[in-house]
């Protein structure tokens, strides 16, 4: 299949939150996405409807519907798969169906929705991976803040090294001017502030690559609820697919 776009719209057919997945104008995307509510037949049970150019396969979650936007060529089976994956990953990020929720969980939902398809086509994910691969991002989004804020704290070391390196080449004109015989030259006083010693240890921590990053005993815990609840669905989707196989059999 090819995925266009993912969307999550009101039934009035207001956008919350829209991902699109292949090279596309914003004009092509947003003209794809107001046309939507206007396709939806009426008093019948079908979750998708086609156009000359594209399919929609929408989900209604409450008062707001779950969209892809798929090319007509895409296999349809495979779509409402997709699209029951997609409408499965927002109660993960969201408390509640509600289009403030949505708007204000966008960012969650845009990376969980990155990792379900990538480049117009679908990754052989489940929720439990999906869940693991966007926390991941955000740990990676934390140690990059802790790092900057290392850096911060080395400010006052760098500020000082500056200062130390102006009030050298200072030094080193003046002498240069007494070498020579000016008239007046004599040596400049030197004036230093040194850093204190936590913005030292600081600065040296920064440049052996040594990272403090402070994990509260509610972290951990967290972290081994975390672990076990994955393990405990991991082992569910393992049954089930044996169940599902058995019966196929």
């Amino acid at each position: 299949m090819v995925l266009i776009a993912a969307a999550v719209c009101t039934k009035a057919g207001k956008t919350i939150v829209s991902r699109q997945f292949v090279e596309m104008t914003k004009a092509r995307i947003e003209g794809l996405l107001a046309a939507f509510p206007k396709l939806i037949p009426t008093g019948t049970q079908h979750t998708f409807v086609e156009t000359d150019s594209v399919r929609y396969v929408y989900q209604p979650l409450e008062r707001l519907y779950m969209l892809l936007i798929t090319t007509r060529a895409s296999n349809i089976l495979e779509d409402l798969e997709t699209l029951r994956l997609f409408a499965r990953v927002i109660p993960e990020y969201c408390r509640s169906l509600d289009e403030n929720e949505i708007a204000e969980n966008a960012f969650s939902l845009i990376f969980a929705f990155d990792e379900i398809v990538a480049l117009g086509y679908r990754e052989s994910v489940n929720l439990s991976q999906i869940r693991t691969f966007v926390e991941m991002d955000s740990h990676e989004e934390k140690v990059y803040q802790a790092v900057r804020q290392n850096h911060e704290k080395t400010k006052e070391s760098s500020e000082c090294l500056k200062h130390l390196t102006q009030q050298a080449v200072v030094l080193q004109k003046k002498m240069n001017e007494i070498y020579t015989g000016k008239n007046g030259a004599s040596l400049p006083p030197i004036q230093i502030q040194p850093p204190s010693m936590g913005s030292v240890l600081d600065m040296l921590n920064v440049i052996n690559g040594i990272l403090f990053v402070q994990i509260s005993q509610e972290d951990i815990e967290n972290f081994k609820a975390e672990i076990e609840k994955r393990q405990n669905e991991e082992i569910e989707e393992q049954e089930l697919q044996a169940i599902q196989q058995e019966i196929a059999n």
